[in-house]
């Protein structure tokens, strides 16, 4: 069946290999939207290469010049806010791919359920923020919204269809990311250079960044949880450095069950792409049996940002939303050299104590939670440079 793609997010990491894919796919395939940030020169490229109707920059001023560079070719170009939610809800798109980073890509998402169109989510921060207002709504049926984290694509295949009553505990590998074996003391004087060194994957700064304090895989835990619709108490996380087991599942019979891969994004977003069905693909295949599997529990007095993912969920309503924002904050500050790695967790710790909760948000809720949680960080980063 011929599958018309907006792909939110189209110049980072996830959206240049969902281009692959989509290329790779074939015939049957086609972009109808791309959207990026500030990029014109590469997504000039890409609406070049793939012909879309629509093309979004959310900078003003690279919009123009993308508008100006696309003079000869009938592609209509927006930009900001609104252009985002345009491309999410674009009338020829039947599937919308968020690969947007962080907050960005809520708004976005809940616009194009809205539209009741299919959403292939590269996003967790999505279901973070707002996992339990797109359950309110009714969204969080699988088939509406396919996940493309490698992690709970795994869970999902695995899955096959079953119900969360037939699940025991879901286990969400991780990597460990390059400080694994770091000895916790010299955390503080780790450089963005070297927590941007990932072993296993290749993946954008800010996910990187939270792969290496184990942010990540307690927004994945959260994202998890909405996802699939299994308590928080059931969901476990293993340190899996050679990231060939993407997760696993635990029935209530006993029988467990893992998806086994290669480390590449692009299979997890084939899935998607091409479900309910599959299709070959020319990457590398895995190499089972040259492989040794290890899986270790994580240490979260070393990785406490793991433990604030948990006590975010715990909390409900528009906490998950603070840590989210809180994070965000504090990854842009490290990669700019304005924080320490072991003041990330800090940071969102002094934001999430101060967060007054409302349960139950609406969006608006959820959009005031995220701006006030980066504001208090804000404020609290400066106490934390006064202090060092």
């Amino acid at each position: 069946m011929a599958k018309r793609i907006a792909l939110l997010g189209s110049t980072g990491s996830i959206g240049r290999q969902t281009l692959e894919v989509i290329e790779n796919l074939g015939k049957g395939y086609r972009v109808v939207a791309l959207t990026a940030g500030s990029n014109s020169r590469e997504l000039e490229q890409q609406v070049r290469r793939f012909r879309p109707g629509l093309a979004v920059l959310s900078n003003i001023e690279a919009a123009a010049a993308l508008e100006r560079g696309l003079y000869d070719l009938d592609c209509r170009v927006e930009t900001g806010p609104e252009g985002q939610l345009l491309a999410a809800g674009w009338p020829e798109a039947d599937l919308v791919v968020v690969a947007l980073v962080g907050f960005s890509g809520f708004f976005p998402t809940l616009a194009a359920l809205e539209a009741g169109k299919i959403v292939a989510l590269a996003n967790k921060e999505v279901l973070v923020v707002g996992g339990e207002l797109l359950a309110r709504k009714g969204f969080l049926q699988l088939g509406q919204i396919l996940p493309l984290d490698s992690e709970h694509s795994a869970i999902w295949q695995c899955l096959g269809g079953r119900s969360s009553d037939q699940v025991r505990r879901i286990w969400l590998t991780a990597s460990g990311g390059p400080f694994l074996h770091q000895d916790a003391e010299r955390l503080s004087r780790v450089t963005p250079e070297d927590a941007l060194a990932h072993p296993t994957w290749k993946m954008g700064p800010k996910i990187s960044v939270d792969s290496a304090t184990m942010m990540n895989k307690g927004l994945e835990v959260i994202e998890a949880h909405w996802l699939f619709g299994v308590p928080l108490e059931q969901i476990s996380v293993a340190i899996h450095p050679q990231s060939i087991v993407h997760s696993a599942v635990e029935f209530i019979d006993g029988t467990m069950m893992a998806q086994l891969g290669p480390p590449d994004m692009r299979l997890p977003i084939q899935y998607a792409l091409s479900y309910p069905g599959r299709k070959a693909t020319p990457w590398p295949r895995l190499d089972l049996f040259a492989q040794e599997l290890t899986f270790t529990a994580p240490d979260r007095e070393k990785f406490p940002c793991l433990e604030l993912a948990y006590r975010a969920l715990q909390a409900g309503g528009t906490m998950p939303a603070c840590l989210n924002a809180a994070n965000e904050v504090a990854v842009e500050q490290f990669l700019a050299g304005n924080l320490a790695f072991t003041d990330i967790p800090r940071l969102i710790a002094g934001v999430m104590a101060e967060h007054s909760v409302i349960q139950q948000p609406e969006a608006p809720a959820l959009e005031q939670a995220d701006q006030w949680a980066r504001l208090k960080a804000e404020e609290l980063l400066e106490q934390l440079a006064d202090r060092s």
